[in-house]
């Protein structure tokens, strides 16, 4: 299953979202211009040996601290790129205007940390640096999982052969999605190259865990998340949570965020 859009239309306009995209992608060309193109992966990815300093230090590599951050900007290729910024515009600029712009970023931030430290805590030895924003990134899905599981998503699905677009609800796809990677974790032996897949567990878990102290006062949690039909999509807030508590004086109306 592929996601392509979710029915969950925006208060705000994501900038922060699309300056996460837009530093990835040139992170990424900055890569590929460089003539050796494995020593920036090595000089600026996530090692666990050498964060917990039992591994042998690379002379030119950042500061082993330094890299937990910078590590999150780099990717492997186009495909490992375009995957993982399809998933932060589709699901993080929901949870940007659910949170405020530098919220989110410290947001994001703190489940790329999360992940981080569950891969290295699943192989402390391991040598192999670690790059890409997919911890951050399912930090933000198991946040929208939280906060809009009954949300619809057109999803791209492969039914052998034959290949179709169905809509589903956001705990289904977010649902199957996490257990498929906390089994391919549980599958795969520590410190094997390929996929870090306990940093997507550990930054799922993440941001499932922090969203409640990020989220704006006032939205709500479990939220359907978007019109469920074109009327309704051009109202602008739900006429189920038009009126706010009396006495409230949070700025903040519950509505349709997406």
């Amino acid at each position: 299953m592929f996601p392509l859009r979710d029915d969950n239309p925006t208060r705000h306009r994501p900038y922060v979202t699309v300056g996460l995209i837009g530093v990835c992608v040139l992170a990424f060309l900055w890569q590929n211009a460089q003539p050796h193109y494995e020593e920036i992966v090595w000089y600026f990815g996530l090692i666990p040996a050498q964060l917990l300093g039992t591994g042998p230090f690379i002379p030119g590599a950042a500061n082993p601290l330094v890299t937990v951050f910078t590590s999150m900007f780099l990717h492997g290729g186009w495909m490992h790129l375009g995957g993982n910024m399809l998933f932060l515009w589709i699901f993080g600029n929901n949870i940007e205007d659910s949170s405020g712009h530098l919220k989110f970023l410290v947001f994001y931030l703190l489940c790329g940390v999360g992940a981080a430290l569950a891969q290295v805590a699943s192989a402390p030895m391991s040598e192999i640096p670690m790059i890409g924003a997919s911890g951050a990134v399912s930090g933000v899905l198991g946040a929208y999982l939280l906060l809009f599981p009954r949300a619809r998503v057109s999803t791209l699905v492969f039914l052998g052969i034959f290949v179709t677009i169905i809509r589903l609800r956001a705990w289904v796809l977010l649902g199957v999605w996490f257990g498929g990677q906390a089994l391919q974790a549980a599958l795969t032996p520590p410190g094997s190259p390929g996929v870090a897949f306990v940093a997507h567990v550990g930054g799922f878990v993440a941001g499932m865990v922090l969203i409640g102290a990020f989220k704006r006062r006032g939205v709500p949690w479990f939220a359907d998340g978007g019109p469920r039909s074109e009327e309704a999509r051009k109202r602008p807030i739900d006429i189920r949570f038009r009126r706010s508590r009396k006495g409230s004086d949070s700025p903040w109306r519950p509505g349709p965020w997406g």
